[in-house]
């Protein structure tokens, strides 16, 4: 399934990550480096699977956890329609 910032969003990269503004709303959602590049997998067209397999390579220590980490952060995104598939 492919992915997009729905219209009414707008990113930036920051030295710490990423920031998207909601238009909409006037909200803002602040991710971490992690979150950032799973985003970016994500809009490439990636699947929360392979984001999941790289940053399974990049950090040993979590990698129990990053597939559901993926996917939390995936249904927040398309919870606050920032994201649409």
């Amino acid at each position: 399934m492919a992915f997009a910032l729905a219209p009414h969003v707008s990113s930036v990269r920051t030295p710490g990550g990423m920031v998207l503004l909601n238009a909409r709303t006037g909200r803002y959602w602040q991710m971490n480096n992690t979150g950032a590049f799973v985003l970016e997998h994500l809009l490439a067209g990636g699947t929360c699977a392979s984001a999941a397999d790289e940053l399974r390579h990049r950090h040993p220590s979590a990698a129990d956890r990053v597939g559901a980490d993926a996917v939390a952060l995936l249904e927040s995104l398309q919870s606050a329609k920032l994201v649409i598939s």
